[in-house]
């Protein structure tokens, strides 16, 4: 079965409470986050410009692009040059519209709209999302290194990411 192109649109404040939502059954299902946040809000809707997909007429998963903290993280420093440098953030879909291409089609998404700023994109995954690490490598991101996360997992360890860049056009 062909599916539909998704319609991706920028996030509204009233999408917050269905995308925790999602979030939550994304965790619960999926690992993703791998800690629950202590503030759900304030992870779903951090800095940064978002996107949302649409799946059966409400927001069924979202996307963020952001600028990277100043001063640049140590896994960053080697990828800076004269374009800036955009992080991919907050991907995730409600595990009921899974297998649609919206993650896809959001990580697309964000991909354009750092192209349109002259912009190069990046982002971090947990070694362990594996689904999350096929998409990127599907999409055709490149590995440029490996790092721990500046966050802790349920069992106090600090996980090994990967770091990918974008194709650029």
């Amino acid at each position: 079965m062909i599916h539909p192109l998704p319609l991706i649109r920028p996030r509204r404040n009233t999408d917050v409470p269905v995308l925790m939502a999602a979030l939550r059954a994304v965790h619960e299902q999926r690992g993703y986050p791998s800690v629950w946040p202590a503030d759900p809000t304030a992870f779903v809707s951090a800095q940064g410009e978002a996107w949302v997909a649409v799946y059966e007429g409400r927001a069924a998963g979202q996307v963020l692009l952001t600028s990277l903290p100043e001063p640049a993280p140590a896994w960053a420093v080697p990828l800076l040059g004269p374009e800036p440098l955009l992080e991919v953030k907050r991907l995730f879909v409600h595990p009921a519209a899974q297998g649609h291409g919206l993650a896809r089609a959001l990580l697309h998404h964000a991909w354009q709209q750092a192209q349109a700023r002259g912009a190069r994109t990046v982002l971090q995954v947990n070694e362990s999302s594996l689904p999350a690490v096929r998409l990127y490598e599907q999409a055709g991101w490149t590995l440029v290194g490996r790092t721990r996360a500046a966050w802790t997992d349920p069992d106090g360890t600090h996980p090994l990411v990967r770091v990918y860049v974008a194709p650029r056009l």
